[in-house]
């Protein structure tokens, strides 16, 4: 049965040919339906996670809230990579933007609490910050006067 059919096969039938007005086979358009591809949710929350937790540490004070997000950034992208791999889900793309965010965050965040911790061990660097605080102290005037509306 694998020549084509003509006139009264099946309407579904994929290898039907109708005949033309003039005699000739016309080959019936056949569409194939499909379900769109999901975006792995893992994937996306990873960037979301990966970009606040880099905005969190390039905020020096909330640089402890980075390297939190960046660590649920980075299992969120792990987890994303996973998913992306069955068939009809993507967000490979997003997963690893997520991932490198992720990571940079982490990076950046230790690097700064190493400096920090570097900086606050060394007497000689305390001392300094103390001095030109005071500095900055004695310029400020004694006394200030608000103009009154």
């Amino acid at each position: 049965m694998n020549r084509p059919l003509t006139g009264g096969g099946a309407e579904d039938d994929p290898h039907r040919v109708d005949p033309a007005v003039d005699g000739r086979p016309v080959a019936v358009e056949e569409r194939v339906v499909t379900k769109p591809a999901r975006t792995s949710a893992a994937a996306a929350f990873a960037l979301a996670f990966g970009v606040a937790a880099l905005v969190c540490v390039l905020i020096v004070i909330l640089s402890p809230v980075g390297l939190v997000l960046g660590i649920v950034g980075l299992i969120l992208g792990v987890l994303g990579l996973r998913a992306a791999r069955r068939v009809g889900i993507t967000g490979k793309g997003v997963a690893i933007a997520g991932l490198v965010l992720s990571a940079l965050a982490i990076v950046i965040s230790i690097a700064f609490a190493a400096g920090m911790v570097t900086v606050l061990n060394n007497d000689n660097a305390v001392d300094r910050i103390e001095q030109q605080i005071d500095k900055m102290r004695d310029k400020l005037p004694d006394h200030v006067e608000v103009p009154q509306p």
